[in-house]
């Protein structure tokens, strides 16, 4: 099935073709004038021969093209008075596959021999046979089957290389936003990031060579400027195909639940089930999550605890973040560009989100995101 409808596979397609062509064959043969004993048994068992073949036209058509002309010089030869469509279809095939040389050397071939069989024979019905397959050929048919072989392959080749032309454009057009977006995040954050990092380092060396107790908000500014500077590093590096830095994932959750606890965030992370390896896609959106509702916790909930659940299930990593915050009774709130991030990072995966405020008051998020087959 694709694209809504149904596709029939190629070998299907092949064999049907093939034995279409042999009852054809077989069909015009007999019908016409043919010759009666040992010989009409050898000519009909060339015409289904020669038809069948062509169910191997993809995979080997030059040999499929020497079968089939061997068979029509064969079935004409014994007198049978049937086109050589076998032969045909056996030629647009070769063309089609780009062995026009081959093509043209063949029927060649197919041609020579036929004017030596209508030389040889003594039997007068038989080389009147043989004479009107020979003119039939250099007619028509022949250059009819090799220009359609060879009209399909220009389109098929003109085709690919149109398809090519569009990945090269659209990866070229991705590379190129790729760096805008690292330019201008560079430009606009760096700074920034780098003042603060800078200032509540400076502010924290100060205090501590005076023998003063550094509060721990600025502690937490500290460690959020250093973290902030990572971020920003390792996500210009996947912006400039550079990555060298692995990207968070469920390996640095202890680390991010210990920076919001420093911030005054009473914060806790339970692991359930037996931990295993999952998807890196997936281990980085879990990150994500987690982070993306710990600082929306952090910075809008009023709240002084946030639990942080990891679940690891057969074919599901389920994570849960409730906290504390201020009840709420109206319903969920209008998404932010955070929740609607975290919505579209599980919905690429296949996965579900629920995020809403809690009856009793707090705030859950709830993510299930499968980890088999997972991108």
């Amino acid at each position: 099935m694709g694209n809504g409808r149904f596709a029939v596979p190629v070998g299907v397609t092949d064999w049907v073709t093939a034995l279409g062509v042999a009852a054809l064959l077989l069909g015009t043969g007999l019908s016409g004038p043919h010759p009666s004993g040992g010989r009409e048994l050898l000519g009909s068992a060339l015409l289904v021969a020669g038809g069948l073949a062509l169910a191997a036209r993809r995979r080997a058509p030059l040999v499929v093209l020497a079968v089939t002309g061997l068979c029509a010089v064969g079935y004409l030869g014994v007198g049978f008075e049937a086109l050589a469509v076998s032969y045909l279809v056996a030629v647009y095939g070769a063309v089609r596959a780009g062995h026009r040389t081959a093509a043209l050397a063949g029927s060649g071939c197919l041609l020579a021999a036929l004017h030596l069989a209508a030389l040889v024979l003594r039997d007068g019905s038989a080389r009147e046979v043989v004479a009107q397959a020979r003119s039939t050929l250099e007619l028509a048919w022949l250059i009819a089957a090799f220009a359609a072989g060879e009209a399909v392959r220009q389109a098929e080749r003109r085709a690919d290389e149109a398809e090519r032309t569009r990945e090269e454009t659209a990866r070229r057009r991705a590379d190129e936003e790729r760096l805008r977006i690292a330019r201008e995040l560079h430009d606009s954050l760096t700074h920034q990031i780098s003042v603060i990092k800078v200032q509540s380092e400076v502010a924290v060396h100060v205090a501590r060579r005076r023998g003063e107790r550094v509060p721990p908000a600025l502690l937490a500014i500290q460690e959020a400027g250093r973290e902030a500077s990572r971020e920003l590093r390792a996500t210009l590096a996947v912006l400039r195909d550079d990555d060298t830095t692995p990207p968070h994932g469920l390996d640095h959750l202890p680390d991010l639940v210990r920076r919001f606890q420093g911030a005054g965030l009473e914060t806790t992370l339970t692991i359930e089930g037996e931990p295993h390896a999952v998807p890196a896609a997936v281990s980085r959106t879990a990150y994500r999550i987690v982070q993306e509702s710990l600082t929306n916790v952090a910075r809008h909930a009023a709240a002084t605890t946030a639990a942080v659940l990891i679940d690891y299930r057969p074919n599901t990593l389920a994570l849960r973040v409730d906290d504390d915050g201020e009840a709420t009774s109206h319903p969920a709130p209008t998404p932010g560009h955070g929740l609607l991030g975290m919505r579209e990072r599980v919905t690429a995966l296949g996965g579900r989100l629920r995020a809403e405020p809690r009856g009793a008051g707090g705030f859950t998020v709830q993510a299930e995101l499968p980890t088999n087959g997972a991108p």
